[in-house]
C-alpha cells in the first residue's frame, strides 16, 4: 500500500503543477548567508535555482526565494571569490537553509593596497577603472547594430513600519485586512505592506542607423486607488523617482538628482577605488573592485564593482549604495543591484537591475515608505535586423491605455512570479476603494490637500480663495464649485460667486465645457469646447487664472499695489492634447476693461483731458505647446510638472479684430516662449527660459505687454521679484531667467556646515524691450497716459530704454528640507520711484 500511496502522491504533485491556476503550492527556500570564517553577515550573495531566476541576500545577509516550478529542485549560492555552493531542496514546500560561505585560498589572490594618503597615481585600482572607462562605449548596448529584447518591470511601495506599531493604530483598524498582509522577511525588524504595485512588460527594439529605438508594451497592471488619485500620475512620478540605471552613463539619476557614475570619465577624480581580490568564476577572472567617495557628503555611490579580465573590462556585477551623509531629503537607505550576463559574443549585458530605497520623515522614523523597482531582460538578441515594419509600427503615447492582460497571461510571461504577499495587493486595495471609511478618509484629504469637497456630481473649492483681501476690493468672499464627471462625462459646468466689501459689486464666473473624448476636461489628454464669462478684477500683467489669483496667501503684498483693472471677459475656446506631447488651443475672446484703484483711463486730446470709460476688443487665438517626453502628476487645480532634460516650446498668436463685437483696434501678437533644465552632474543643474514678444500694430498700454511682476514676499520663478505691478510696457521685448541649482556643491565641502545639509542657489534675469513711437502716449497724446501716483503726479509705468532691467540673487534652499530664501539685488533701474534696491524672498519646494 505505501507503493500505491507514493504513485498517487505523485499523480498528485504532478496535477498541481500542470493546473497551477488551481494550486499555490510554492517551493520556498529562506535563511541567512554568513562568512565562514567570521560568521559576520554577507550581502549580496546570489541565490537562484538552476535554471531559473534568483535574487541577491540583503544587508543582514537575509534571503527568501520561490517559484512554482517543481522542476526547479537545485539551489546555488555564489559570490565572486566564495566557494559555490549547491542544495537540494523538496519541491512545493518551505525550507530553512542557512548557508557559510568559505573563501578558499587557491581561488583568491588578495591584493593589500598601501596604507597612508590615497593618490591616483600608481594606484593600479585607478588604472583599473581607467580601462573600464575606456572601454565602456563598447561594452554599451548602443555598440550593437541591432538590439531586441523582452523587459518585465515591477514597481512596488511599501508601508514599513514595526509591525506590533501597525497593528496597534487606531488609524488602521478598519484596514487590518490589509496590515495582515506583510512581508517580515525582506528588511530585518521591519514589516512591510505593500500598498502599490505596477508591472510592464514591453519588447525594446533598438537600431544604431539611422538611430532608433521603439517600445512596445504588451501588458501592464497596477493598482488603482480611484477617483481620488491621479493613478497614471504616481506612475509617472514613481517612475520618475526609480528612473532605468546605466552604470556606463556619466550621470545616474535617481530621485530627481543626479549622481555620478563610478565609471564615469571624472569619477577618479571623485571617488575612491580599491583592488580587493581577483576570483576567477565560469572560467572568467574577475577583480572585485571597491569603491568610495572621496567626500561622503557629495551625490556619490559606494559599493562593488565585478570587472572581468577578459579584455572587455566590463562589469560583470554591480552592488552600490548611498552613504547616509549624501545630501538627500526624506531617503533613509538606498540600494542598488546589478547582475549581468555573457552573450552568445562574449560580450556582458544587463540581466536583472533592482533598486531599493526607503522615504522617511527623519533618519530616526519608525515608519516610512519602502520603494522597489526590478527589471530583468529575457530573449536578448543581438546585430539580427527586425523588420523595417517593426519600426513603422506607433508606439503607445501618453494617455494611451497600455493593453490590459488576463491573469494567466501575466502568469505565462512574468519573468518570476509573484510571491503570495505581492499577488494579494491587487485585491486588497480594490476592496479598500469600496469601504467609507477610505472614501471618507480621502474625501476629507483632498479637501485639505486640494481645497475641493465633493458632494456627489459637483464638489465646491477651492477653499483657499473663498477669502482674501486688497484695497480695491477690501475684504472679498467667494463661493463657487464645478461638476465631476459623476454628473456627467460629456459635460462640466463651473461657476463662482464674489463679492468685495469696500467696492461692494458682485463679480462671477460661469462656464460650460463639452468634452469630446468623454474624458474629464482637467486631465490628459484634454480633448474639449469650452465657453466662459466672467467678470472680476485683475492686476495687470498677471495671466488671467481665476482660481489663484484670489488665493487668500497671494493677498499680503508689499509697497503699493492699488492697481487694478475690472474685467468683462467672453471665452471660447478649443483645446485639443495629443499623445506625442503636442497640444494646440484655438479661442475666441471679447474682453472689456475698465480702470480701478489707482488706475485711470486718461488721454490729452487737443490739449484737454479727456477720461475714457473703458477699452473693449475681440481676439482671435491660436497657440500650440511641444513638450516632448513631458511627465506631470495631476492635481485638482493644475498639473505638477516633473522636469527632465527635454525642452518645453510654447508659441502663441493673437489677431485683434477692429469692429468685430465692438473692438476697437486692429493688432497682432507673437510670442514664443522656450524652457529647458540642463544638469551639470556634481555641479547640479540649472532651469533656463527664454521668452520673446512682438506686437504689430497702434494700441494703447493696456494692449501691450506688461511684463510679469511680483509685489508678494514670495520667491517666483517665472516674474521679475524687484518690479513693481504696471512698472514696465513693451510692444517688443525679449527676456531671460535662469535659476542654478548646485545641490551643495560648495557648501557639501565645509565642516560643520555641510551637516546642515543646505543647498546653494543662484539666479539672474534679464528682459530687454521698448515701446514705438507710434505707441508712446509721450509721442502720441491721442492715446491713454501711462498711470502716475495720485499723490505726486510722477509716473509709475515706463517703457523700456536701451538699458536692460536685470535682477540677481543668491540663497539658501533645503533650509528644514523644505524652505528656500534668496537674498535680491536689482541691478538696473534705479531711479524709478517706490523700488525696492534689495529683497528677501522665500518659496517652499519639496524636493529630495
Amino acid at each position: 500500500m505505501s507503493r500505491i500511496s507514493k504513485i498517487f502522491q505523485y499523480f498528485l504533485i504532478t496535477g498541481s503543477v500542470i493546473c497551477s491556476n488551481l494550486s499555490t503550492a510554492q517551493t520556498v527556500i529562506k535563511g541567512t548567508i554568513s562568512n565562514s570564517a567570521t560568521h559576520q553577515p554577507m550581502p549580496f550573495v546570489s541565490v537562484y535555482f538552476k535554471g531559473g531566476k534568483g535574487i541577491s541576500s540583503a544587508e543582514d545577509g537575509s534571503y527568501k526565494l520561490s517559484t512554482i516550478n517543481s522542476k526547479l529542485t537545485q539551489v546555488e549560492f555564489s559570490y565572486g571569490g566564495y566557494k559555490k555552493i549547491v542544495r537540494q531542496v523538496e519541491a512545493g514546500k518551505e525550507t530553512v537553509l542557512d548557508i557559510e560561505m568559505e573563501q578558499p585560498v587557491m581561488n583568491a589572490v588578495v591584493i593589500k593596497t598601501k596604507r597612508g594618503k590615497y593618490s591616483n597615481k600608481d594606484n593600479p585600482a585607478v588604472e583599473l577603472i581607467r580601462k573600464v572607462i575606456d572601454n565602456k562605449d563598447r561594452n554599451r548596448i548602443s555598440a550593437y547594430d541591432f538590439v531586441q529584447y523582452r523587459q518585465y518591470e515591477k514597481m512596488e511601495l511599501s508601508l514599513t513600519n514595526k509591525p506590533e506599531k501597525l497593528m496597534k493604530n487606531k488609524l488602521l483598524k478598519n484596514y487590518v485586512f490589509i496590515l495582515d498582509n506583510q512581508d517580515t522577511d525582506k528588511v530585518a525588524g521591519k514589516a512591510l505592506v505593500p500598498v502599490y504595485l505596477e508591472e510592464t512588460l514591453s519588447d525594446k527594439y533598438f537600431r544604431k542607423n539611422p538611430d532608433m529605438q521603439k517600445t512596445f508594451i504588451t501588458g501592464q497592471k497596477k493598482v488603482n486607488f480611484g477617483e481620488f488619485v491621479d493613478n497614471n500620475g504616481i506612475s509617472s512620478y514613481v517612475n520618475k523617482l526609480y528612473a532605468d540605471i546605466d552604470v556606463y552613463e556619466n550621470n545616474i539619476t535617481i530621485l530627481t538628482n543626479q549622481f555620478l557614475s563610478p565609471v564615469a570619465g571624472s569619477a577618479p577624480t571623485f571617488y575612491r577605488f580599491y583592488i580587493r581580490d581577483t576570483v576567477q568564476e565560469d572560467g572568467i577572472q574577475l577583480v572585485r573592485l571597491n569603491f568610495m567617495p572621496r567626500n561622503t557628503s557629495d551625490l556619490l555611490f559606494k559599493g562593488t564593482l565585478y570587472v572581468t579580465l577578459d579584455g572587455n573590462f566590463a562589469v560583470q556585477k554591480l552592488n552600490m549604495s548611498v552613504s547616509k551623509n549624501a545630501n538627500l531629503n526624506w531617503t533613509r537607505g538606498l540600494r542598488i543591484k546589478q547582475d549581468f550576463e555573457k552573450g552568445i559574443d562574449g560580450r556582458y549585458h544587463l540581466a536583472i537591475s533592482n533598486m531599493l530605497a526607503e522615504f522617511a520623515f527623519s533618519k530616526n522614523s519608525d515608519g516610512g515608505i519602502m520603494g522597489e523597482r526590478t527589471v530583468s531582460f529575457k530573449n536578448f538578441v543581438v546585430n539580427q535586423p527586425a523588420p523595417d515594419s517593426i519600426y513603422k509600427r506607433k508606439e503607445l503615447a501618453l494617455g494611451d491605455e497600455p493593453p490590459a492582460a488576463s491573469d494567466s497571461f501575466w502568469i505565462t510571461n512574468r519573468h518570476q512570479p509573484l510571491t503570495a504577499i505581492e499577488a494579494k495587493v491587487y485585491s486588497n486595495i480594490d476592496s479598500l476603494q469600496n469601504m467609507k471609511s477610505y472614501r471618507r478618509f480621502m474625501d476629507i484629504a483632498t479637501l485639505v490637500l486640494a481645497g475641493y469637497k465633493s458632494f456627489g456630481g459637483y464638489e465646491v473649492g477651492p477653499v483657499n480663495a473663498f477669502y482674501s483681501f486688497n484695497p480695491v476690493e477690501g475684504f472679498r468672499i467667494r463661493a463657487g464649485g464645478r461638476t465631476t464627471p459623476k454628473f456627467s462625462k460629456r459635460i462640466y459646468l463651473e461657476n463662482y460667486l464674489a463679492y468685495g466689501f469696500k467696492d461692494q459689486q458682485i463679480k462671477y464666473f460661469l462656464s460650460t465645457a463639452y468634452s469630446l473624448n468623454k474624458k474629464s476636461i482637467y486631465t490628459f489628454p484634454m480633448n474639449y469646447v469650452k465657453l466662459s464669462y466672467q467678470y472680476d478684477t485683475k492686476i495687470p500683467g498677471q495671466e488671467l487664472q481665476f482660481v489663484q489669483e484670489d488665493n487668500f496667501l497671494l493677498s499680503f503684498k508689499r509697497g503699493d499695489n492699488d492697481k487694478f483693472l475690472y474685467n468683462n471677459i467672453f471665452k471660447a475656446e478649443y483645446v485639443r492634447e495629443f499623445g506625442k506631447n503636442i497640444s494646440y488651443t484655438f479661442g475666441f475672446k471679447n474682453w472689456k476693461q475698465s480702470p480701478a484703484g489707482a488706475i485711470t483711463f486718461d488721454k490729452t486730446v487737443n490739449n484737454e483731458l479727456v477720461t475714457v470709460k473703458d477699452i473693449t476688443t475681440t481676439e482671435l487665438s491660436a497657440e500650440i505647446r511641444w513638450a516632448p517626453h513631458e511627465q506631470f502628476y495631476q492635481g485638482k487645480v493644475y498639473r505638477i510638472p516633473i522636469f527632465n532634460k527635454y525642452p518645453i516650446f510654447k508659441l502663441r498668436y493673437i489677431a485683434g479684430v477692429k469692429g468685430l463685437f465692438n473692438s476697437e483696434y486692429n493688432y497682432h501678437n507673437l510670442n514664443l516662449n522656450i524652457f529647458k533644465r540642463v544638469y551639470f552632474s556634481q555641479l547640479g543643474y540649472a532651469d533656463f527660459s527664454a521668452e520673446g514678444g512682438y506686437i504689430f500694430g497702434k494700441l494703447p498700454y493696456p494692449l501691450l505687454t506688461i511684463h510679469r511682476a511680483n509685489q508678494t514676499y514670495a520667491y517666483q520663478l517665472n516674474s521679475f521679484n524687484l518690479m513693481n505691478a504696471l512698472e514696465f510696457i513693451s510692444d517688443h521685448y525679449a527676456s531671460a531667467n535662469m535659476d542654478y541649482y548646485f545641490n551643495g556643491f560648495i557648501l557639501n565641502k565645509i565642516p560643520l556646515v555641510k551637516k546642515l545639509k543646505l543647498r546653494e542657489v543662484a539666479s539672474a534675469k534679464i528682459l530687454y524691450g521698448g515701446v514705438r513711437d507710434e505707441n508712446n502716449p509721450s509721442t502720441m497724446q491721442s492715446y491713454l497716459d501711462f498711470p502716475k501716483n495720485n499723490t505726486t503726479g510722477e509716473s509709475t509705468t515706463f517703457a523700456l530704454n536701451s538699458e536692460p532691467y536685470m535682477e540677481v540673487s543668491v540663497g539658501l534652499a533645503n533650509i528644514f528640507k523644505l524652505l528656500r530664501v534668496d537674498i535680491i539685488k536689482r541691478l538696473t533701474y534705479l531711479n524709478n520711484p517706490i523700488v525696492s534696491i534689495w529683497g528677501i524672498r522665500g518659496r517652499l519646494k519639496f524636493d529630495f
